[in-house]
Formats: C-alpha cells, sequence, structure tokens
C-alpha cells in the first residue's frame, strides 16, 4: 500500500451519546468537542472518541465470542484509575485475563475498556 493512512480516533455505537462522551471525558481528560443527541465527540484536536446513536445496541457479552474490540488506557495507578471509573459508572467483569497487571472494566454501555499500568 502506497498511501499511509492516520487513525484520528475510533467511534463506539451507543444508546446516550451524549452521556457516554461524558463518561469518556472524564476519565481521560479529553473535552467534549460535540454533542447532540445522535453524535458525540472528544478529543484533543489530534485525537478523537466518537459515540453514535444505535437504538437497540446490545453490548457483548464477556467472556464471549462477540467482542469486537476494546479500548487500552495507560494510567499512572490501576487500582486508583478503577476505583474511579467506577464511581463514573463501569464495572468490573468478573473474568479478569491476564496475570492482573491490567483491569478489564465496562463503561455504563457495556463497552469493555482495559486500565493498565504505566510502561516499566
Amino acid at each position: 500500500m502506497t498511501t499511509k493512512a492516520t487513525l484520528v480516533g475510533v467511534t463506539l455505537d451507543c444508546a446516550d451519546p451524549k452521556a457516554l462522551a461524558g463518561f469518556y471525558a472524564a476519565i481521560t481528560g479529553l473535552e467534549t468537542q460535540y454533542a447532540d443527541e445522535n453524535y458525540a465527540y472528544i478529543g484533543d484536536g489530534t485525537q478523537a472518541i466518537g459515540f453514535q446513536r444505535v437504538d437497540d445496541r446490545k453490548p457483548a457479552t464477556w467472556p464471549g465470542p462477540d467482542k469486537q474490540f476494546h479500548l487500552d488506557f495507560r494510567v499512572p495507578d490501576v487500582e486508583q484509575a478503577v476505583r474511579d471509573c467506577i464511581d463514573l459508572g463501569a464495572t468490573q467483569p468478573e473474568f479478569q485475563p491476564g496475570d492482573g497487571a491490567w483491569v478489564v472494566l465496562a463503561d455504563p454501555e457495556g463497552h469493555l475498556f482495559c486500565v493498565c499500568p504505566p510502561r516499566t
């Protein structure tokens, strides 16, 4: 391929774009750039996460074969990040793969994401 593509963002299907944008803005520090009833996005001018309304969206089961992807976030303190995310409405699934260095969480609409420690 001769064309180099630059990833500028990812968009998540959801029932409430404004609310989910608020959740991810709170955990990432990214600012809400746009929000209406059908679409919202947060970003910093170089990266963005979008949220688009999809009525009747059902989250994938975890663990399960339906999962398509998840987001990973590097944090300075995993235990504190887990507490903060849960305070904002995330849940922690019982099943946790790996050696415990990172934690799998689900956002308020059931999208999975991981909080990961700093690189050593």
